[in-house]
C-alpha cells in the first residue's frame, strides 16, 4: 500500500512502525546492527506492545559467527561482544529466521499484523527474505491473498505520452485490469495487472499495446536488457566486446553484472585518451584529427577497433560528451555516437541526451545495449 523511508529518530521511527502495523504486513529493512543508531527492534517491540528479551540460542550463534568476523579481521572479539546481544533481543513472541550478517531476520505476528524486520544490505536481505516466506506466519498471510496475473511489456525508443496514448486507444485500463506505464532506465516498461475474471480483457489490452508499439516492443519478460542481449547472442554462438570513452565501462558492467555472461563477452577497451583509442583500438590517427573523438567516424573505428583487437564477432562502441564540461556549440554536453559492428553488417547511431553526466553516460550504455540487440536480431 505504501513504501515509507524515515530516518534513526526514534520518535518518527515510532510513528511510521504504528502506521504499519495497523496494516496486514509490515516489512522494514535496516536499523537491525550492534549500535545505538540501530533501533527497529526496539522500537517495533514499542509499537506492539510487548516486552524485549534476549534470545540466549541467537546470542549464540551471533558471537560464533562474530567471533569469525574478529578473527579473519584479526581483532579482538571484545571489539564485537557488545553487540551481540544487542542483536539477539526480540521482542516477546518473535522468531528470528536465519543469520547471514550478524543480524537476523525476525518475524512478528501481532495476531492482527505480520511484521517482519529485515537486515539493510541487500545480499543479506535477498537471501533471508525467501526464508522469511516460508515461516507460519506468512504461510498464514499468503493463503489468504492471491496475486494477480501479471503481464509485461518492455519498449525502447518511444515515450510514456505515447504509450499512454496506445492506452486510451485501446479502452483504457478499469474493469479488472490495472496499467501501470514507467519510464526506467530509458526504457519504457508496461505492466498489466489483471484480477480474476478479468484475464481476457487482459491478454486483449496487451494485444493492442504490443500491436500499437510494435516497433518499439523488444521484450515480454523481466530479463535485464544485458541478458537478452547475452542470450540473443549465445542463440546464435556470436561473441560480444566493448569499446567505451565516456561511459568508462559501463557498457561492460551491465553485461558482467550476468552470470554466466563469460561465454559470450570476450572483454572491453576503455579508451578515454585519445592516445589509447589509437594504441588499444587502432583508431587511424587522422579520423581523430579530421572528425575527433566524439564523432560517428572515430565510434565506427573503435568498434571495429575492438573487433580485430579482442576477436569478438560484434563489438559496440560509445564515445560522446558527458559533461558537465567540455561541451561545444558543435558538440554539446549529451552528444553521443555509438556504432555496432558484426558479420552481419554495422549499425550508427547519434544521440542528444539531456540530463547530468551520470545520466547521460547510463542512458548511453542502455543504447549501447539495444544497437547490439538491433544489429544481432535485424542481420
Amino acid at each position: 500500500m505504501r513504501i515509507t523511508v524515515v530516518g534513526d529518530e526514534p520518535a518518527e521511527l515510532e510513528v511510521a512502525l504504528r502506521a504499519g502495523l495497523e496494516e496486514d504486513l509490515l516489512v522494514v529493512s535496516g536499523g537491525l546492527g550492534p549500535t545505538h543508531d540501530d533501533r527497529t527492534i526496539e522500537l517495533l517491540a514499542l509499537a506492539a506492545g510487548r516486552p524485549l528479551a534476549v534470545d540466549e540460542e541467537l546470542a549464540a550463534e551471533i558471537e560464533e559467527l562474530s567471533r569469525r568476523v574478529a578473527e579473519r579481521l584479526r581483532r579482538p572479539y571484545a571489539d564485537f561482544a557488545g553487540g551481540v546481544r544487542k542483536q539477539a533481543t526480540l521482542p516477546a513472541g518473535a522468531e528470528w529466521v536465519g543469520l547471514v550478517g550478524t543480524a537476523p531476520a525476525v518475524v512478528l505476528d501481532t495476531g492482527s499484523c505480520v511484521a517482519v524486520a529485515l537486515p539493510g544490505p541487500p545480499r543479506e536481505l535477498q537471501e533471508l527474505w525467501p526464508r522469511v516466506l516460508e515461516t507460519a506466519p506468512l504461510r498464514r498471510l499468503r493463503e489468504r491473498s492471491h496475486a494477480p496475473e501479471r503481464r509485461v511489456l518492455r519498449l525502447f525508443g518511444v515515450s510514456e505520452s505515447a504509450v499512454a496514448q496506445s492506452l486510451a486507444a485501446a479502452g483504457g485500463e478499469g474493469d479488472g485490469v490495472a496499467v501501470t506505464i514507467c519510464a526506467r532506465d530509458f526504457e519504457i516498461h508496461v505492466d498489466l495487472l489483471a484480477e480474476p475474471g478479468a484475464e481476457g480483457r487482459a491478454a486483449a489490452l496487451e494485444a493492442a499495446l504490443a500491436q500499437a508499439n510494435e516497433r518499439y516492443l523488444f521484450s515480454r519478460d523481466e530479463r535485464s536488457t544485458a541478458e537478452l542481449v547475452l542470450d540473443l547472442l549465445r542463440a546464435r554462438d556470436l561473441t560480444l566486446a566493448t569499446a567505451e570513452s565516456c561511459t568508462g565501462g559501463l557498457v561492460a558492467a551491465r553485461l558482467t553484472d550476468v552470470p554466466g555472461s563469460s561465454d559470450v563477452f570476450l572483454g572491453g577497451i576503455i579508451a578515454y585518451a585519445d592516445e589509447v583509442k589509437i594504441a588499444q583500438l587502432g583508431v587511424p590517427e587522422g579520423v581523430l584529427a579530421e572528425h575527433g573523438a566524439v564523432s560517428e567516424e572515430a565510434a565506427a573505428a573503435m568498434a571495429q577497433g575492438a573487433r580485430a583487437r579482442l576477436g569478438a564477432d560484434v563489438a559496440v562502441s560509445v564515445t560522446g560528451v558527458a559533461g558537465p564540461g567540455g561541451g561545444t556549440g558543435e558538440k554539446p554536453v549529451g552528444l553521443v555516437f555509438l556504432h555496432a559492428a558484426g558479420p552481419g553488417g554495422e549499425l550508427a547511431r547519434r544521440v542528444d541526451f539531456p540530463g547530468d553526466r551520470e545520466t547521460i553516460r547510463q542512458r548511453a550504455a542502455v543504447v549501447a545495449l539495444h544497437l547490439v540487440r538491433r544489429l544481432v536480431t535485424e542481420s
